[in-house]
């Protein structure tokens, strides 16, 4: 099969396209023909060296296809099942392992590149706005990148919970897309302060929640943004890693809270795990949740797409056709 490979870290052109063998399925697993690839920026921390990884590996963890092999112990799944995971080993191929346990099942009326699109980052802004901070009617929350492909997704969750939302975004292009998902209010922080708008739009106060993917550079800005007992939910480090902070600084700050979660720990059982992906799915097939691909790439071309997602141009999701 081909496969990107990674024999050193660096910068894109490190991603080659290589043939490799087959993989096999072993006890507990199934192998996928992968239809759909999904890109995260986790991806780019692994390909840069921030997360470690050993070398060679096939980078991706996310992706739908068929079932085409399963482990001998294996009745969950059949050759010929459509399924989606985000824990698949080396997505970025034409043939992938992974867990049964952590295959989903695509029902019949949503399609398969849609599966790929919406899996992890659905996942990610299900248990952001249900768990992490469990929005419900009124409250105040500011969302960054909220164009991205996340951002889009949180935006339409947290205003279907009756939150009242806040955007910021790079663009004005962006800026339609993100009110279009629901935001309430768009703050382009090219031209504008986050902190001072968020301050104005809830009187003084401040918003209840700050979902932050972007890291370094906005780490203290959406501390400030933060009503007393507020929290600061950090899912990301797209402009850098959040150097140490002085636990004493959310208290002078008002007593705030801060955490840094990962999908892993919200989907922990297959339970929790097919109850997310249950209501993204339902969710798309009422018309409810709309997933926007931004745009496609054939395989060969992931150094390209892994660009566009660096250089903030995308506006959703990005996907690796094999």
């Amino acid at each position: 099969m081909k496969a990107i490979r990674i024999h050193e870290t660096g910068g894109p052109e490190v991603l080659r396209l290589e043939q490799v063998p087959d993989p096999h399925p072993e006890s507990g697993e199934a192998v996928v023909r992968l239809e759909a690839i999904g890109l995260n920026f986790i991806e780019v921390y692994q390909r840069t060296g921030l997360y470690r990884s050993a070398l060679p590996f096939t980078p991706g963890g996310e992706g739908a296809g068929r079932v085409v092999a399963v482990g001998q112990d294996v009745s969950a799944v059949k050759p010929g099942d459509r399924v989606a995971s985000t824990s698949l080993r080396g997505s970025y191929a034409e043939l992938a392992r992974a867990p049964v346990d952590k295959l989903v099942p695509i029902p019949n009326a949503v399609e398969t590149t849609l599966a790929a699109a919406v899996l992890l980052q659905g996942l990610t802004a299900h248990y952001l706005a249900t768990s992490t901070f469990p929005l419900t009617q009124g409250s105040w929350c500011l969302i960054h990148a909220a164009a991205g492909g996340v951002g889009l997704l949180l935006c339409q969750i947290a205003k279907s919970r009756g939150a009242r939302v806040i955007g910021t975004v790079s663009t004005e292009e962006k800026a339609s897309l993100a009110a279009q998902a629901g935001a309430d209010h768009i703050v382009l922080y090219t031209r504008q302060d986050f902190v001072a708008e968020a301050r104005r739009l809830t009187g003084g106060r401040g918003v209840e929640v700050v979902y932050d993917s972007v890291g370094q550079t906005t780490f203290e800005g959406s501390l400030n943004s933060l009503a007393p007992r507020g929290m600061l939910v950090l899912f990301g480090q797209s402009s850098g890693p959040v150097p140490p902070v002085d636990p004493q600084v959310l208290n002078t700050k008002g007593s705030l809270y801060l955490t840094r979660p990962t999908l892993t720990h919200y989907t922990g059982s297959r339970s929790e795990l097919l109850t997310r992906a249950r209501d993204l799915f339902d969710w798309i097939e009422a018309g409810s949740l709309q997933v926007r691909i931004d745009r496609t790439y054939p395989l060969v071309e992931a150094a390209a797409a892994h660009r566009s997602l660096e250089g903030r141009e995308t506006k959703g999701k990005v996907l690796l056709l094999p």
